[in-house]
């Protein structure tokens, strides 16, 4: 809509539907974490197992908790209009990263503070609460120097009639069913992690915060990078050339995504153990934590390929396929919880997510397959094929060092050095065996890397 209304000159007019969307966001988004703030303990008595609820302890410290992160949602709210913003200014690169910012800024923080709080006598998971807190405003705030030095300037006001207003929300309706079957598979596994051991729906949060890292730095830039190439293609009816951007943002979403999960599978324990084993997160949670990261990242090529495949349907006005996409991906994640907790435990939620990813993916490319009229599938096969060959060759390299890892018991600061070596030296091997197999859009990649590095 910024776009838009850019391309018919009226710069003024930007300005203005830019400070009414700020403003209009801040008042219901606010309205709704104080309702949600003032509510939090019947919320939570809606999402968890009878058993939780009978819990006293357990019970206030989840409604605390859910009263400290309910701001989060005005952040990240005005965090998406700035990356719209800045996107309409032709500058992807910050709103790319802007995810990144919360991953460091919720992990930084949140540890921080969880190795502070217990001095101050309160609980440890409560400084990671304020951590999620701290990485959503700095998602918001990391975006707004790049808005002023783009020389954009905020006319802040209020108006409901406004027809750019209206048409954002009547945009919005089907991002929020799919979002809403987000909930719902959040809802679906926090009720039956909250019957499980206590610890499960912890071990749950810390794995998927760290399985969010790599889809921020990866999924999420290639879909901010990727979603205006593709409207400009597809509102100038180049199907040939929307066609070609997509299979190629889908093999630059596996080039990454692939290793990414290969690695972290591989280096999950001593990962977990560096980030969080402190104080009485002791080595059964980094061990329960490790195990339900592995089954997270079994769906984390599909979840960047989603990210990337949403957004030719949106380019294309087409936006009730990603909403069965995500309705399929909720009933796919309860017949797998239904069917494994028994045996899994809390690795059921987790996995539940993956395979219900898995199955999104697989459905949304069948329908762009032939939305799009066709495209090139040994193109895509030979990349699919290229990148796994080198993420075998990494996971192996990383693998040998994990046994270095293991060889070498020391304090946490060897640990740490030993990890971030390892973690080089398998990206430096997977890069050579892009390289060595040819892979263009390895060669892209690098070539914007370099290009944004000033090499």
């Amino acid at each position: 809509m910024f776009s838009e209304t850019r391309e018919n000159g009226d710069e003024d007019r930007v300005r203005r539907l830019a400070g009414n969307v700020v403003v209009f966001f801040a008042l219901l988004v606010g309205a709704i974490c104080l309702a949600g703030i003032l509510n939090s303990e019947v919320l939570v008595r809606i999402m968890v197992e009878s058993g939780f609820e009978a819990d006293p302890e357990r019970m206030g410290l989840a409604v605390t908790l859910t009263r400290i992160m309910f701001p989060f949602l005005l952040f990240v709210s005005i965090a998406s209009v700035f990356m719209g913003i800045l996107n309409s200014l032709g500058r992807f690169f910050i709103p790319a990263l802007a995810s990144s910012f919360f991953n460091i800024g919720s992990l930084t923080v949140g540890v921080g503070l969880a190795l502070l709080f217990p001095r101050l006598g309160y609980p440890a998971i409560a400084g990671m609460a304020c951590g999620t807190l701290a990485g959503g405003f700095l998602q918001m705030a990391g975006q707004l120097p790049s808005i002023y030095r783009a020389g954009f300037s905020f006319v802040f006001n209020l108006n409901l009639k406004d027809p750019g207003l209206r048409k954002i929300m009547r945009l919005m309706l089907p991002a929020v069913a799919g979002l809403s079957a987000l909930q719902l598979n959040v809802f679906i596994n926090n009720f039956f992690a909250s019957s499980l051991a206590v610890g499960s729906l912890s071990w749950l949060n810390y794995a998927f915060r760290l399985f969010q890292f790599p889809v921020g730095v990866f999924g999420v830039a290639l879909a901010v990078a990727a979603t205006p190439v593709m409207a400009r293609h597809a509102a100038r009816t180049d199907m040939a050339a929307l066609r070609e951007t997509y299979v190629s943002s889908l093999v630059m979403a596996l080039a990454l995504s692939l290793p990414a999960a290969a690695g972290l599978a591989i280096l999950a324990a001593p990962v977990c153990r560096v980030v969080f084993e402190y104080g009485r997160f002791g080595p059964e949670s980094t061990a329960m934590t490790a195990a339900a990261l592995r089954a997270y990242l079994v769906g984390l090529a599909a979840y960047a390929a989603v990210k990337v495949t949403v957004p030719v349907f949106y380019s294309l006005d087409e936006t009730r396929w990603p909403v069965a996409g995500s309705f399929i991906a909720v009933a796919v994640n309860l017949a797998v919880v239904l069917t494994t907790i028994s045996s899994l435990g809390h690795r059921a939620m987790a996995l539940g997510i993956s395979l219900g990813m898995v199955a999104n993916f697989l459905f949304l490319f069948v329908v762009v397959y032939r939305r799009l009229g066709g495209f090139s599938l040994a193109y895509l096969a030979s990349g699919a094929a290229r990148i796994a060959a080198a993420a075998c060759g990494m996971a192996l390299a990383v693998a040998g060092g994990l046994r270095l890892i293991q060889a070498r018991p020391g304090g946490r600061v060897a640990e740490i050095v030993l990890l971030a070596a390892v973690i080089v030296a398998g990206a430096a091997v997977y890069g050579l065996l892009l390289h060595l197999l040819g892979l263009r859009e390895f060669g892209t990649i690098v070539a914007r890397l370099r290009q944004r590095l000033g090499w």
